[in-house]
């Protein structure tokens, strides 16, 4: 069984973003580029379907299993001493195991990213994605290094771009929309939100262990790994308060 890393619009998780927040110091480059790469590699990989290189029914099938175990995280891999394997908590970021799977990743990332990427700069931005990702996914294969199921997605760094975002831009508003308010779209600060989302994690990752797919622990480890990152390195008297350009033209509160 495949495992996923998934956006805040997979899985259980009951809340989701739908704001935007465009950032005013920069093109966010990085953003869009990541986002165009995982888009172009799913496009063009045997997961979507329309390449017909890697042909119907059961050649498709084989094909997709061979994909993911080729970027994938494989825990037993991983963690048996493989040097290739040590690169593929990198490479799954832009692998995704369905469309649903990968626009919820996009879209949080091309919610949350811009802002962030203009307060770090490209290259720390880069080195957060990077680090954040490697260590959810790692940590994820480590809850079961015998195990022989890829987990693939970019969710573990993005989960490490909303804790960095959650301690920079605690007062930003997003869109939120709720399930239990029949999908009710509400604006709420980054305060309220991702915390939310955060706890929700927990018994998630609980209950993954039944067979979600979802790679909760990842989440979990993302979003921790990129709000201590962000407290280490700007501590908690540089936080952008109410200068915060809301999301979506919001004045702040």
């Amino acid at each position: 069984m495949l495992r996923k890393a998934r956006g805040l619009l997979g899985g259980r998780t009951p809340g989701g973003v739908a704001g935007g927040a465009a950032a005013d110091g920069g093109p966010a480059v990085v953003t869009r580029t990541l986002i165009g790469l995982c888009f172009l590699f799913f496009v063009l990989g045997p997961v979507s379907g329309l390449n017909p290189a890697h042909g119907t029914g059961a050649e498709l099938i084989t094909a997709r299993n061979d994909h993911f175990r080729l970027w994938g995280v494989v825990p037993a891999e991983l963690f048996g001493g493989s040097p290739e394997a040590l690169l593929t908590p990198l490479t799954a970021f832009f692998v995704h195991g369905g469309w649903l799977h990968l626009l919820g990743n996009l879209l949080f990332l091309h919610v949350f990213g811009p802002l962030l990427e203009a307060r770090l700069g490209p290259a720390r931005y880069l080195l957060l994605h990077a680090g954040t990702g490697y260590l959810a996914l790692a940590a994820f294969a480590a809850a079961d290094p015998a195990s022989d199921q890829p987990l693939v997605g970019a969710s573990g760094a993005v989960s490490g771009v909303l804790g960095a975002f959650l301690l920079l831009f605690p007062r930003a508003r997003v869109t939120s929309l709720f399930p239990f308010l029949f999908f009710l779209p509400l604006r709420f600060p980054a305060w309220v939100v991702l915390p939310f989302w955060f706890a929700l994690q927990w018994p998630a990752a609980r209950g993954a262990a039944e067979g979600s797919g979802v790679a909760y622990l990842a989440h979990l480890t993302g979003f921790l790994t990129g709000f201590l990152w962000a407290w280490a390195r700007y501590g908690g008297g540089t936080r952008v308060s109410s200068a915060d350009r809301a999301t979506e033209g919001d004045s702040q509160p």
